[in-house]
């Protein structure tokens, strides 16, 4: 098949969760022997020297190149009109231009969007069956972000997730067939009503680059994992270090915790200075920080979606201490392949759990790895995305009584 590939943010290096999944996607299309044409938005030229590195693994690829203080400024455009301030951020003439000429000269079986805010350049095609993966649903993250800001702040993210959810809606009528990442969102999608068929495939892990090596780690140190320039990994290390961190210091002093991510911002950095807490900042790799610890902490309490540290924690062999809300975006079971606990008192006593207890860390780091194998792997979940594939292309043929293109057997 012929497909057009859009999403939002350029997908090489897949180093992030924006870029990892539409990475996976497109791989997976091109080794199956569809032509994939990707388009997407570079922010710099570092991003599109880097995003480059893409052509490997797609039949060809469109930039869209971007400015953020004129994606900023596309967003306060928007703030009174019924538009998403998202979808400002996310639009480029450029990228819009390509992808019409695109669609002039090209016929497509498929058109693949990737995230609700690229959406807006090919909502209007009618003639091409359409596919548009949610991953999250936005519109929920940012009315949850209302809840732990300040006023005006609050409204202005209500603002946004209002909106947001009056464009999902939307959206959805206007696509064939909507995904999400996990049976959360879908559940969340398939309760807007709006009668759009809908299915879930999971986010998946590279076994391989995350892997175990010789088992040898620091029993006092535990590691997080994300970059530090997102809010949701903000507030949860804030949190952390305020609420739980005291009661593990005065339980085990010799704790050692090291925040990885890029971009930290001073807030972050002054975590520092707290004993035993070392912020490190952008890292060639987080693997040897991963490894080296006795757990990785996860308590995110505003988290959609999967987080895909989590699942490259556990692959890696490192037992997790996680939340209800970000567990939810795993396919484990608590206790069995990893910890649950919310409350500042329960999270330290599973952090205790493991480190006093090496029996217990070997027995949920074997087990935690086993389920990423079976559960997230990216070969199982690109099965899921061909049957949605096939699905999608049938029934849009069924309905035009067209016949069906070659290539839809996947």
């Amino acid at each position: 098949m012929n497909i057009l590939y859009l999403c939002h943010r350029f997908p090489f290096k897949p180093k992030r969760g924006g870029k990892i999944r539409p990475f996976n996607m497109i791989r997976h299309l091109h080794q199956a022997g569809h032509r994939v044409t990707v388009c997407s938005l570079a922010r710099s030229e570092a991003e599109a020297e880097e995003g480059r590195g893409i052509a490997p693994h797609c039949t060809h690829f469109e930039m869209g190149h971007v400015r953020e203080p004129v994606q900023f400024a596309r967003m306060i455009v928007r703030l009174p009109l019924t538009t998403p301030s998202s979808m400002g951020y996310f639009y480029s003439g450029e990228l819009a231009a390509k992808v019409q000429r695109l669609l002039a000269k090209d016929r497509f079986d498929l058109i693949f969007v990737h995230c609700s805010s690229v959406a807006q350049y090919v909502e209007h095609v009618t003639d091409t069956p359409k596919i548009l993966d949610f991953g999250d649903m936005d519109s929920q993250k940012w009315l949850e972000y209302a809840n732990y800001k300040p006023w005006p702040l609050s409204w202005g993210y209500t603002l946004e997730g209002t909106k947001m959810l009056w464009a999902e809606k939307r959206l959805a009528r206007r696509f064939d067939l909507c995904t999400a990442t996990t049976r959360a969102e879908w559940q969340a999608l398939n309760d807007y009503g709006t009668g759009a068929a809908t299915d879930w495939f999971p986010n998946g892990v590279d076994a391989q680059v995350f892997s175990p090596t010789d088992g040898a780690y620091d029993a006092d140190t535990l590691s997080f994992i994300g970059r530090m320039d997102y809010y949701p990994n903000q507030e949860c290390m804030a949190r952390f270090c305020k609420d739980v961190w005291p009661l593990l210091k005065a339980r085990r002093p010799g704790l050692k915790l090291k925040i990885v991510g890029a971009d930290p911002s001073p807030q972050m950095r002054a975590l520092g200075d707290l004993p035993g807490v070392v912020v490190t900042g952008s890292v060639p790799e987080v693997q040897p920080y991963v490894r080296d610890s006795a757990l990785m902490v996860a308590p995110l309490a505003i988290a959609r979606g999967t987080q895909n540290k989590i699942l490259e924690a556990m692959a890696m062999g490192v037992p997790v201490v996680t939340s209800t809300a970000a567990a939810g975006g795993v396919d484990a079971e608590a206790d069995q392949h990893f910890l649950v606990a919310d409350a500042p008192e329960a999270i330290a006593e599973a952090v205790l759990r493991i480190v006093d207890h090496p029996a217990e860390r070997a027995r949920l780091a074997a087990a935690g790895r086993e389920r990423m194998l079976s559960h997230h792997a990216w070969p199982s979940s690109m099965q899921r995305l061909d049957r949605i594939v096939g699905r999608c292309v049938r029934e849009f043929s069924a309905r035009n009584n067209r016949s069906l293109p070659s290539g839809t057997s996947a």
